[in-house]
C-alpha cells in the first residue's frame, strides 16, 4: 500500500476547515474530534432547500433574438440589458444544498484531556481521536458505512465501566418537526425543507453499550458507565423512497444489532476494494529527521517557507510524501461522495456546515463540476462517476423544455451554467459574466464519452448516447453564422470574464467566444463516432460531420495567446481565473505539443500571461493551471504550481479552500498528479509525460488509460524503469515513453513499430505485455 494514508493532528479542530470529512457517498459528516462536548456536522446528498423551481422567463425568446441581433450589429452593452431583462430566470436562484443537522455527544470527563491526537485513516476510511483524563484514555472512532448505510462512532476507555455520555441530534437552523424516542435506545429525527415540492427527511439515532445502560431520556440518549459504546446514525429522505422514516429506524436497528468489529470489518473491506486499486509511492525527499512528527496542518504550512524566503529557497522546500498523502486525499474524498446511487459531487462535495453556503454549493458547470470528475476514470473509479450520468438525465428532461420555452428550439435539450438535485437548467443568478451560457449541458455530456472510451462498455455508451445525441441536436439549430461564415453561439460568455471591444465598450456577453467552438468540436465529433459505434443515426453524424467543418478552431492572437474570444479583444482582468480558451489543451485534447506544435507554444503563452498578471489564484484555478502544464510536458511547472496549490490553497483538513471550502481543487490536483504520470491524449498512451524532478524515483500501481488498459510503472532518475500494462479488452495500443523501450509478453518480444516517435503494437484481451527501458 502507499505508505502515505494517513493524516494526523495533535488538537481537536477549532474551525470547520479542520475537521476532517468522512461519507459514505450519501451520508456525510465533519469531525472536530472535541474531547467533551462534541458536535458533528451532518449531510446527507439529497437534502436541498427545496423541490424544482419553472423559473424560465416568459420573455425568453424574444429576448433570445434581440440579444444575438444587437450582438451581431455589435452592440454588447445594449444585448446584455436586454438579455438580462428577459432571458434572466423570473425566480433567479435555483435549490441549495443543505446541512442536515448536527449530532452532538456529551461525554463526561473527569478532568482536563491531555496527550491528545486526532487522525484519518485515508487508507481504511476512519478517523479517530484519543486523549488521556486522569490516567484513563478515551478513544473515538468514527466512519460512514456504505454496505449497512449508516455512521457509526464507537467510544472506548482504558479502564472499565469509565464510558459515560448524552447525545442527540439537533439543527442550528431549526430544521426539523420532530425529535423523539422511536424505541427504548433510538430517537428519530425528522422535518423538511420549503417550498410546495420540498425534501422530506428523517434520520435516526441509536446507541449500544458493553456492561452499561442505554435509555432515551426525552430527545437525548443517555449512556451510562459502560466500558464502551457504540453510536449508529442513519438518514433517508422522500427523493429516494417514500418510505424514508421506515427505512432511517430499519437500517439503525439492523446496525445496532452488529457488533462494532463487524461494521468495521464490512465498511473498510467495501471501502478498499475502490481505494485499493491505485498505489503511489514516491521516494522521501524531505531531509528532515523530524518531519514524521509533524502533523498534516505544520507539513501545509511548511511549504510556504519563511517569509523572508525568495522563490529559489522555496523550491529547497520538499515533501514528496505529501503528496503522494495528498493524491490519496482526492481519490478517498472522490470514494466518500460519489458512489453509485448516490448525487454527483458538488461544490463541497458531499460536505456543508451552512444553508447560506458559497454559491449554494450547487454543481457549477463552466468548469467546477467537470473538475472534480477529472480523476475518476485514470484513477480507477469508473463507478464513481455513474452519480453524473444520473444528474445528466434530469439536465436532459428539463433542458428539452428550457430549449424550447427559451430558444424555440424543439430539439435537443440545453442547460447553463449552474443546476441542483432537480436538473435545473433555466439560467442561473444575476451575473453578467457568467449567467447566460448555454454550455453546461453540452460540457457535461462529453463525459459520456470519456467514460465509455475508458472502458468500452458498448451497453452504458447505447443507454446514455441520446444525452449526447440531444445536446448536438440542440446545438445544430442554435448556432448562427457569422460574418465570416463561421458557426458561432450566442448571446453566450467566455465564463465570468469580461473583454474590451474596439470601442472601448466593457462587455461579457458575445457572440462565438473559443470555449463554446471547442466544446462543440468535441462534442459533435464524440457523437460522430458514438453513432458509428452503435450503428445509429447516420444522417445526424452527416450534419455533424459538416457543422464541425465550420466551426471556429483556436486561432493565435496579438500577444501570441490562444484568442479568447471571436475577435482578438483584451481583457479587463489580465490574471482572470477561469482560462476557459484552452479547453483545447485541457480537458481536451484538441491542442497537443506532438499534433499542434504552434498552438502549443500559443498556449503557454496564454498560461504565461494569465499567472504573471495573478491568475490560478484559487484552488480550482491552480489545479486547472497545473492539468495544462502537465499537458504541455512541462515538469518544473507542474512542481510549482502543485507546491503552490497544497500550500495557499490547501486548507489544514487538506480539503481545498480560498474563499470557501470547496472540493474541485482537491480533485483537479489529484488529476494533475495523474496527468503528469500518465495521458490518453491523440490516440496515444504516454508514460511520465511530465514526472517533476523532485519525484526523481518512484512508482504507481493501477492507473488507467483510454481502450481498457491498466498500468504500473517504476521510474529512476526521472526515467522509465519499467511498467506492465494489462490489457484488459484487447486492441492496438500506441504508446509513448521518455526512454527507449522494449516490448515484451510473457517472456516473448512482440512484434511492434514506431509511428511518429510512438511505438505501437496490438494486445491481446486479459494479457499482460512488459515495458522495459
Amino acid at each position: 500500500m502507499s505508505t502515505e494514508t494517513i493524516m494526523k493532528y495533535d488538537s481537536p479542530a477549532e474551525s470547520y476547515i479542520e475537521a476532517l470529512p468522512i461519507g459514505n457517498g450519501r451520508i456525510g459528516a465533519m469531525i472536530w474530534g472535541t474531547p467533551d462536548k462534541e458536535s458533528i456536522t451532518l449531510n446527507e446528498d439529497s437534502f436541498w432547500s427545496g423541490g424544482l423551481r419553472h423559473r424560465i422567463n416568459p420573455d425568453a425568446k424574444e429576448g433570445f433574438k434581440e440579444a444575438r441581433s444587437l450582438l451581431m450589429e455589435g452592440k454588447p452593452s445594449e444585448a446584455e440589458d436586454a438579455a438580462f431583462t428577459k432571458m434572466q430566470g423570473v425566480t433567479p436562484n435555483m435549490r441549495r444544498y443543505m446541512p442536515l443537522g448536527e449530532l452532538k455527544i456529551d461525554l463526561r470527563l473527569d478532568g482536563r484531556a491531555r496527550e491528545y491526537s486526532r487522525s484519518l485513516d485515508i487508507g481504511s476510511a476512519v478517523a479517530d481521536a484519543s486523549f488521556t483524563v486522569n490516567g484513563v484514555t478515551y478513544t473515538k472512532e468514527y466512519f460512514v458505512s456504505a454496505p449497512d448505510e449508516v455512521m457509526a462512532v464507537r467510544i472506548s476507555a482504558s479502564e472499565p465501566q469509565m464510558v459515560s455520555f448524552s447525545c442527540c441530534i439537533d439543527s442550528p437552523e431549526d430544521l426539523y418537526d420532530d425529535n423523539r424516542p422511536c424505541g427504548g435506545n433510538m430517537i428519530l429525527f425528522s422535518g423538511g425543507t420549503g417550498g410546495a415540492n420540498g425534501i422530506l427527511f428523517a434520520a435516526c439515532l441509536g446507541a449500544s453499550a458493553k456492561n452499561g445502560t442505554v435509555k432515551a431520556v426525552g430527545s437525548r440518549l443517555v449512556v451510562e458507565n459502560a466500558d464502551e459504546a457504540t453510536i449508529i446514525l442513519s438518514v433517508r429522505t422522500d427523493f429516494y423512497s417514500q418510505s424514508y422514516a421506515e427505512s432511517a429506524e430499519v437500517d439503525t436497528e439492523m446496525a445496532l444489532q452488529c457488533e462494532y468489529d463487524e461494521l468495521y470489518y464490512r465498511h473498510v473491506n467495501d471501502y478498499r476494494e475502490l481505494f485499493d486499486r491505485v498505489e503511489l509511492s514516491l521516494s522521501d525527499n524531505s531531509e528532515e529527521e523530524n518531519i514524521e512528527f509533524l502533523t498534516t496542518a505544520e507539513r501545509i504550512d511548511r511549504l510556504k517557507g519563511d517569509e523572508l524566503d525568495n522563490k529559489d529557497c522555496r523550491r529547497l522546500i520538499n515533501d514528496n510524501k505529501l503528496f503522494e498523502l495528498y493524491f490519496n486525499f482526492g481519490r478517498y474524498l472522490m470514494i466518500s461522495c460519489s458512489r453509485a446511487g448516490t448525487q454527483p459531487v458538488g461544490l463541497q462535495g458531499l460536505w456543508n456546515d451552512l444553508t447560506a453556503v458559497h454559491i449554494g454549493s450547487r454543481y457549477i458547470l463552466n468548469i467546477n463540476t467537470e473538475m472534480c470528475y477529472w480523476p475518476a476514470e485514470n484513477c480507477g473509479l469508473p463507478e464513481c462517476h455513474l452519480p453524473l450520468f444520473d444528474l445528466l438525465e434530469r439536465v436532459c428532461g428539463n433542458g428539452r423544455v428550457t430549449a424550447k420555452e427559451m430558444y424555440g428550439i424543439s430539439k435537443g435539450f440545453v442547460c447553463h451554467h449552474n443546476t441542483d438535485i432537480w436538473g435545473d437548467t433555466a439560467p442561473q443568478d444575476e451575473n453578467r459574466t457568467a449567467t447566460i451560457w448555454p454550455m453546461g449541458g453540452a460540457w457535461l455530456a462529453l463525459h459520456i464519452f470519456e467514460h465509455y472510451e475508458y472502458t468500452l462498455d458498448r451497453d452504458f455508451l447505447s443507454e446514455k448516447y441520446h444525452i449526447m445525441k440531444e445536446a448536438a441536436e440542440f446545438f445544430l439549430e442554435y448556432l448562427a453564422e457569422n460574418k465570416d461564415g463561421k458557426l458561432v453561439t450566442g448571446p453566450s460568455v467566455s465564463p465570468e470574464n469580461t473583454y474590451i471591444d474596439e470601442n472601448g465598450t466593457k462587455a461579457s456577453l458575445c457572440m462565438g467566444p473559443a470555449i463554446d467552438s471547442q466544446i462543440l468540436t468535441v462534442l459533435f465529433s464524440d457523437v460522430i463516432k458514438a453513432a458509428g459505434i452503435l450503428g445509429r443515426d447516420e444522417a445526424l453524424a452527416g450534419k455533424l460531420v459538416e457543422a464541425v467543418k465550420k466551426l471556429p478552431q483556436p486561432q493565435v492572437g496579438k500577444y501570441g495567446q490562444i484568442m479568447e474570444w471571436s475577435e482578438d479583444f483584451d481583457e479587463t482582468d489580465i490574471g482572470h481565473l477561469h482560462i476557459s480558451q484552452l479547453f483545447a489543451l485541457h480537458p481536451a485534447d484538441l491542442i497537443t505539443p506532438h499534433s499542434t506544435p504552434k498552438l502549443s507554444d500559443a498556449a503557454r503563452a496564454t498560461l504565461v500571461r494569465r499567472l504573471i498578471n495573478g491568475g490560478g489564484r484559487t484552488a480550482w484555478s491552480c489545479s486547472w493551471v497545473t492539468n495544462m502544464w502537465a499537458r504541455l510536458y512541462d515538469s518544473r511547472m507542474v512542481s510549482e504550481n502543485l507546491k503552490r496549490l497544497l500550500s495557499h490553497y490547501t486548507a489544514p483538513n487538506m480539503m481545498s479552500w480560498k474563499p470557501s471550502m470547496s472540493i474541485d481543487g482537491n480533485l483537479g490536483g489529484t488529476a494533475a498528479i495523474a496527468e503528469s504520470l500518465i495521458q490518453s491524449c491523440g490516440g496515444c498512451v504516454y508514460l511520465l509525460p511530465a514526472l517533476p524532478d523532485e519525484w526523481s524515483k518512484g512508482h504507481v500501481r493501477g492507473l488507467r488509460a483510454k481502450g481498457g488498459f491498466i498500468v504500473d510503472m517504476n521510474w529512476i532518475e526521472n526515467k522509465l524503469s519499467s511498467a506492465e500494462i494489462y490489457s484488459s479488452l484487447g486492441g492496438e495500443l500506441r504508446l509513448r515513453t521518455n526512454s527507449v523501450v522494449s516490448i515484451t509478453c510473457g517472456g516473448e518480444s512482440v512484434n511492434s513499430r514506431i509511428e511518429d516517435g510512438a511505438v505501437v503494437f496490438a494486445t491481446e484481451q486479459g494479457r499482460k505485455y512488459t515495458v522495459k527501458a
